[in-house]
């Protein structure tokens, strides 16, 4: 297993911006799926967004919570996954997790089961 590392967390006031990134693990046998989870106390574990990484197409798989004002990336070159979070409300005040899974089906969702994932980056938005 790998242990993930995000970064980008903090603290916005609604309306802002914040960027996540968290680094892609080698999975050299097989192509990848990689996700963004968050965790508010007391509420469940929601799956924000997935995206996959084949080696030929990507695409992308969003919760409706955060459908048009979240986007996740993939850049190649820094071999980084982001999470670009627009528009942030303080609903989305939660500590969100990367995570990702070699996938050899090429499925990738949020309700894809992750093998590895980082210990988590706090994001707080005040009204």
């Amino acid at each position: 297993q790998v242990q993930l590392v995000e970064s980008g967390g903090g603290s916005v006031q609604a309306g802002g911006s914040l960027r996540l990134s968290c680094e892609v693990p080698e999975y050299t046998t097989s192509t990848t799926c990689m996700g963004w989870f968050r965790q508010a106390p007391g509420k469940e574990r929601e799956g924000v967004a997935a995206i996959y990484l084949g080696r030929l197409a990507t695409y992308t798989d969003y919760s409706d919570s955060v459908k048009g004002r979240f986007t996740i990336s993939h850049d190649h070159g820094m071999n980084a996954v982001y999470l670009h979070m627009n528009n942030l409300k303080p609903e989305d005040t939660a500590m969100y997790y990367c995570a990702g899974t070699p996938t050899w089906t090429g499925r990738c969702r949020r309700d894809t089961t992750f093998r590895d994932w980082g210990e988590g980056t706090q994001v707080t938005v005040s009204s």
